[in-house]
């Protein structure tokens, strides 16, 4: 890990996992300044590019383009986790850590849990 990339462990329940190639722990890298619009493009970012730290909203962008295999409607919906997804940061709801907003660190667990069930 670089000085610039932050490593994160995301888990997947409550079903969520058979998105992501039906594995329920990642162990991902990410780079701990981002576009502003949180764009996941692998390309370096450009002097003039704006910046912003590395947060969930970009986690969820960043999940959807390299790790989600199907059906990225039950996933994200309007830049966000769906409704019936609860995002535990380190244990804690992130209703609490601001949401979308929380400013990654490193080493941070991430989990995702889909409370929809069929019936």
């Amino acid at each position: 890990m670089s000085l610039d990339e932050l490593t994160l462990k995301i888990e997947f329940g409550g079903g969520l996992e058979l998105l992501f190639s039906n594995q329920r722990s990642h162990n991902i890298s990410i780079p701990s300044r981002v576009r502003k619009n949180d764009s996941t493009s692998l390309l370096p970012l450009e002097d003039d590019v704006e910046t912003k730290p590395a947060d969930i909203t970009y986690l969820i962008h960043h999940l959807r383009d390299h790790l989600l295999k199907e059906r990225p409607e039950l996933f994200i919906e309007n830049k966000t986790v769906r409704p019936g997804i609860l995002v535990l940061v380190n244990d804690t709801d992130w209703e609490l850590e601001g949401e979308g907003e929380y400013a990654l660190q490193n080493g941070d667990e991430i989990v995702f849990i889909s409370t929809l069930h069929g019936g």
